[in-house]
């Protein structure tokens, strides 16, 4: 199956910028939707943002536009979520997902997951 590994993530004041990585291995990915989500404590796992994997569309949760940029490199099967002006509500453990294609948006409609990577915004 596919293996998801995130990383990057870290401890940031606000304002600051952070890179998390996705690394993906076990299969190709020519069909694929990757996706980022977030789980803060003591709420919903929400979507941030989605690409496809052949032709880089991207899609963005509205509260993410502008400030996280979602890109794949597909030489390296990797996925970035490059997040600029941290706030503190974006305290989370950021996911990687991925799908073999349909819908991006709904987090219990992904097949494969990573383990998280939490990211921290002080204030």
């Amino acid at each position: 199956q596919v293996q998801l590994v995130e990383s990057g993530g870290g401890l940031v004041h606000t304002g600051g910028s952070l890179r998390l990585s996705c690394a993906a291995s076990g299969r190709t990915f020519n069909n694929y939707v990757m996706g980022w989500f977030r789980q803060a404590p003591g709420k919903e796992r929400e979507f941030v943002t989605a690409i496809t994997w052949n032709g880089g569309r991207t899609y963005y949760a509205d509260s993410m536009k502008g400030r996280f940029t979602i890109s794949r490199e597909n030489t390296k099967s990797t996925v970035y979520l490059q997040m600029n002006s941290l706030k503190p509500e974006d305290t989370a453990v950021y996911y990687c997902a991925a799908k073999p294609g349909g819908r991006y948006y709904f987090a219990d409609e992904y097949t494969y997951w990573g383990q998280g990577t939490q990211v921290t915004v002080s204030s």
